[in-house]
C-alpha cells in the first residue's frame, strides 16, 4: 500500500501565535500479513500553548493511537505532526501518564519522582531540591520513603503524575489517568490535576472515555468517529478558571453539554456495536 508519509518534525524556533502543536491529515495503517487496519483517518487540530485539550470517543476509535503519535512513541503512516519546542529549552518536549501508573516496585516514592531527572543525568542534591516541592503538592511528603506496594491506586497515580511534572516537560499527555479509581477518587484526582496544571498552564492533550471528565477538565472536547478515528467535532468548553469539579457538575450548562456530546458520540458508539 503507498503511503504518503511526512515524518515527525520539531520546529525549534517557535514563533508567536503558532500551535504549540499542529496535526495534520494524520492516518493510522496497522498491517498484519495481508491485513490493513485504519486505525485513524485524516485527523487534523491545532493545539494552542498553555491549552488543555480532550479527546473522547468509541473504544478503539484511535485516540491513543494519536497520543502515542505525539509522544513520539508511534509513527504516523500519512499527514504530518509538528510540535513545537520552546527556543533553547533544558526540559523534555513531553511526557506521558497512562492509564496504569507504571511505578517501579523496588523504588520508593521519592525515588519514582525523581526517577526522570536521575535518566537525565541530574545529580542526587538536585533532585532532592526538585522533587520536594511536588511532593508536597500531591500531598504525599510523609509518604517519601514508601514503596508503591505501600500506596492506594489513587497515591500511585498521584505519584505518576508527579513524575511527569517534575521533569517540567513542554507537553503533558495523559491517557485514561484515572480510568481504573473509584467514583471519589476520581474526583479528587481531577481537582488534584487541574490544581497543579493552573499553577503552570502546561499545553494538555487529556484522553478520555467519559464525558464529564472531559467537560470538567479541557478548554475544548474533542469527539472522535468510531473506527477508522477521524473529529466528529470540536466542543468548547467556556467555563472559567478555576473549576471546581463538584461545583461544575451542578451547573444546567454542564447538563446542556454533556447531553450535546452524547448526541454526537451516540451514532458512532451504535455504529461500533454493528461493525463488531
Amino acid at each position: 500500500m503507498a503511503r504518503d508519509v511526512s515524518a515527525t518534525s520539531i520546529d525549534a524556533a517557535g514563533g508567536g501565535g503558532a500551535p504549540r502543536v499542529r496535526i495534520d491529515r494524520l492516518g493510522k495503517v496497522f498491517e498484519t500479513g495481508k491485513t490493513a487496519t485504519v486505525a485513524v483517518q485524516d485527523f487534523s487540530l491545532d493545539i494552542a500553548d498553555g491549552e488543555f485539550v480532550c479527546i473522547v470517543g468509541p473504544s478503539g476509535c484511535g485516540k491513543t493511537t494519536v497520543l502515542r503519535i505525539v509522544a513520539g512513541l508511534d509513527r504516523q503512516s500519512s499527514g504530518t505532526l509538528l510540535v513545537r519546542r520552546s527556543a533553547a529549552a533544558a526540559q523534555p518536549l513531553n511526557a506521558m501518564v497512562f492509564q496504569e501508573h507504571g511505578l517501579f516496585p523496588w523504588l520508593t516514592v521519592a525515588d519514582n519522582v525523581a526517577y526522570g531527572l536521575e535518566m537525565r543525568g541530574i545529580g542526587k542534591r538536585e533532585r532532592l531540591q526538585r522533587i520536594g516541592p511536588f511532593l508536597d503538592m500531591i500531598g504525599l511528603a510523609g509518604f517519601r520513603d514508601h514503596y508503591p506496594g505501600q500506596l492506594s491506586g489513587g497515591m500511585k497515580q498521584r505519584v505518576s503524575i508527579a513524575r511527569a511534572f517534575v521533569n517540567d516537560p513542554e507537553i503533558l499527555l495523559m491517557d485514561e489517568p484515572f480510568a481504573a479509581l473509584d467514583a471519589q477518587n476520581k474526583i479528587i484526582m481531577q481537582e488534584e490535576l487541574l490544581r497543579i496544571w493552573e499553577r503552570n498552564r502546561k499545553t494538555v492533550i487529556f484522553i478520555t472515555h467519559a464525558i464529564d471528565e472531559a467537560i470538567t477538565m479541557g478548554d475544548r472536547v474533542v469527539v472522535m468517529t468510531a473506527n477508522p478515528g477521524r473529529i466528529k467535532d470540536i466542543v468548547p468548553i467556556a467555563f472559567p478558571r478555576p473549576r471546581n469539579v463538584a461545583e461544575l457538575k451542578a451547573d444546567p450548562e454542564f447538563g446542556r453539554l454533556s447531553l450535546a456530546i452524547w448526541k454526537l458520540l451516540e451514532d458512532e458508539v451504535r455504529r461500533q456495536r454493528l461493525q463488531g
